[in-house]
């Protein structure tokens, strides 16, 4: 029988809030897995203890946010109308039915001037803290990746600067390396262009000037800024759209858990910010056994710097890029004894010096070549020199292919796509990572942190509320598929 006008809008019930909250909602579990009045000691000294008005429960906006996040909701307007609209949300928050619940600029206010970076990192590290309790965090292998954020800036309002050249992190101890090579060749050692000169008199280098006056022009680099967002930087790769971002360069565990995080604009490489997400992680992590990351981050200083440490780096195949139509590049043979290498027609190219960049130059000898039957797969100089470069550090990237070789690092680095670049997909998919509304690098990164913080404890939270009949069949199940140390 077709019942019609279901219109019971006006009833008086006396009801419980926490009656309306479904006993497997998210929101139950999240609360049941971790304390959230161990925030009350992270922000004490944030507010005033005897002067101005009662504030806002500190707890009550970081949770506001945390469902912001959770849901994927665009923006701090929209959460504050979810909120007072939800039941679950007001439970979560332990709001009643009829009390207001606070206005999004207050929470918007407080994320921008009262919690600062600090409070927020703070907030990130508890998290993975009460993960390690449970015993679900496991950093001996950790997977380094970089995904883009589209940032909240137009790409037609922008400018050309001219920047000085960033520094590499690594560009003393490179000098120091490269010196000493020259030296243990019988070369005059490399001038520091940073030292000022002893006397007034002109400074002699043994550096040719047309050398000095390219590196002076190379100390300086043109890039795109925004005129929106001034810390965010023009992202161009491939077949993508051009367009302003920032990248989150993050690290996490066998687990998917975000160990860490580093926010730079769309324009550094991967390989630039490698240092300070591995630093941190390693100083927060000191167990890490193997780095597993893409191509990108297969070079000669990511390899010394991880292999130096005395851990494993597991990375792809990267091509080399060589001449087209030319010879292999295995067929350009390196002999350690006699220092030299070895062409395709069995003639060897000489050692001629080692550059600042930290490559060692192995020529050919031109008479020789002149009359060679495969020149032209060889080289196209006018001076039929042949010039083969070999890093002073590449017998660490012999290492990372030997462990791309190995079956334990090789099956390590096809769990990537379980792992980092599932933490991606459901971020961008699931918690609204695709761009950001905010505008600098603190916010974007606060912003960037919080939404690992949410995910973190979303996976946390759903593991403990497993019954003990799942966790004994995913322990039983790890053991199984997983049967090397460093993956366990």
């Amino acid at each position: 029988m077709l019942e019609r006008g279901k219109m019971d809008r006006d009833l008086v019930e006396f009801v419980v809030i926490d009656q309306l909250v479904p006993k497997e909602h998210l929101l139950r579990k999240i609360d049941a897995a971790v304390d959230f009045t161990q925030l009350y000691e992270m922000v004490e000294s944030l507010y005033c203890e005897d002067n101005g008005r009662p504030s806002i429960d500190p707890v009550v906006l970081f949770k506001m946010v945390l469902i912001q996040h959770l849901y994927g909701l665009p923006s701090l307007r929209r959460t504050a109308e979810e909120v007072s609209a939800n039941n679950c949300y007001r439970w979560f928050l332990g709001y009643p039915l009829q009390e207001e619940t606070p206005h999004f600029s207050t929470v918007s206010y407080n994320f921008r001037h009262r919690f600062t970076e600090e409070t927020v990192d703070r907030v990130f590290a508890w998290i993975l803290d009460e993960v390690a309790k449970a015993g679900y965090l496991s950093p001996k292998a950790v997977f380094i990746d970089g995904t883009h954020i589209k940032a909240n800036a137009n790409t037609k309002k922008q400018v050309k600067e001219q920047i000085p050249a960033a520094a590499r992190h690594y560009a003393k101890e490179l000098m120091e390396e490269v010196n000493a090579d020259r030296e243990a060749h019988g070369k005059k050692p490399f001038d520091d262009d940073n030292d000022p000169p002893a006397s007034p008199r002109k400074h002699k280098d043994n550096t040719s000037k047309k050398k000095l006056a390219r590196r002076k022009k190379h100390g300086f680099r043109t890039v795109t800024k925004s005129t929106t967002d001034p810390d965010c930087g023009l992202f161009v790769k491939g077949e993508h759209k051009r367009q302003f971002a920032y990248e989150a360069h993050t690290a996490c565990d066998k687990n998917g858990f975000v160990l860490e995080t580093v926010v730079t604009p769309g324009n550094v490489h991967d390989s630039v910010a490698f240092d300070e997400v591995y630093d941190k992680v390693t100083e927060n992590f000191p167990q890490v056994e193997a780095v597993v990351a893409d191509a990108a981050y297969k070079t000669p200083h990511i390899c010394k710097k991880v292999f130096g440490d005395g851990r494993v780096l597991s990375t792809a195949y990267k091509r080399p890029q060589t001449m087209k139509n030319g010879h292999e590049w295995w067929k350009y043979v390196y002999d350690e004894f006699y220092n030299c290498v070895i062409c395709p027609e069995y003639q060897p190219l000489k050692y001629s010096t080692t550059n600042r960049d930290g490559y060692r130059e192995y020529k050919s000898d031109p008479n020789i070549c002149a009359a060679c039957p495969t020149r032209e797969r060889c080289t196209h100089s006018k001076d039929c020199i042949k010039t083969v470069q070999r890093h002073i550090w590449k017998d660490y990237e012999e290492l990372a292919d030997d462990a791309r070789y190995t079956p334990v690092y090789a099956q390590l680095y096809k769990c990537r796509k379980e792992t980092i670049e599932r933490v991606f997909a459901d971020a961008k998919e699931k918690h609204a990572m695709r761009y950001t509304q905010y505008r600098g690098l603190a916010q974007v990164t606060n912003w960037v942190k919080l939404k690992f913080v949410a995910m973190n404890l979303k996976k946390l939270a759903t593991w403990k509320w497993r019954n003990p009949l799942s966790s004994f069949r995913f322990a039983v199940f790890s053991l199984i598929y997983v049967r090397d140390p460093v993956c366990s």
